[in-house]
């Protein structure tokens, strides 16, 4: 069977198909994600809503485009019946779980708070604990590792919360709580126990992380 002009002969019965051309899938590794996925992963970290503005300057796109991205990603959402939303709201852009799994929420909030945290929440609790207030990139840079995850679990669990920003970079702030004190039985983070015994001689952060 001869193919119409112009076009590549199409392969016989049993035989393989033509292989990618060499450098096609580094071609399209380095054309970096799709729009949906882009605003997906934006979004998934913001700590408050994002304007839609800001999300074009970002990603080099038309603010058009990007508002009429976000809505019909918030309506597939919808119809997909997923148990978070994608709402514009305070001039912004953010995640949110839906209405109906409220109670779903408020449960495994309430329940999660008897659970022995993990050695990773552990950790980024002492370092909010000596440093405080401080932000999440501080965080992750004296842990070594990217703490957004565990800082959002002890915000559900009530042992931080934000503690303004900071005046150089905007950056949301972290303190703990009253409930962290009273979880710790102490009377206030006076008497948190000195780290310096329990530290390097050599660590010079020994002295900046002393409450």
């Amino acid at each position: 069977m001869t193919s119409p002009p112009g076009t590549a002969p199409l392969p016989s019965p049993g035989e393989p198909a033509d292989e990618p051309l060499p450098g096609a899938a580094d071609e399209q590794a380095a054309a970096g994600p799709g729009l949906r996925a882009s605003l997906e992963a934006i979004l998934l970290v913001a700590d408050e809503p994002v304007p839609a503005e800001v999300l074009a300057e970002v990603l080099s796109q038309p603010a058009g485009d990007i508002t009429a991205a976000l809505t019909a990603l918030s309506a597939a959402y919808t119809n997909e019946g997923c148990g978070f939303d994608l709402r514009e709201i305070a001039g912004g852009w953010r995640f949110y779980t839906r209405e109906e799994c409220a109670a779903v929420v408020e449960r495994f909030v309430s329940d999660g708070q008897e659970i022995r945290l993990t050695q990773a929440a552990l950790e980024t609790l002492s370092v909010v604990a000596y440093r405080q207030p401080v932000s999440r990139a501080r965080v992750s840079a004296v842990r070594g590792v990217n703490c957004d995850g565990v800082m959002r679990t002890l915000v559900l669990r009530g042992l931080i919360a934000e503690d303004g920003t900071d005046p150089d970079t905007g950056a949301i702030l972290f303190g703990t709580t009253s409930y962290f004190l009273e979880r710790l039985g102490l009377a206030s983070l006076a008497d948190l126990p000195p780290l310096a015994p329990f530290l390097p001689d050599d660590l010079d952060e020994a002295e900046e992380l002393r409450p």
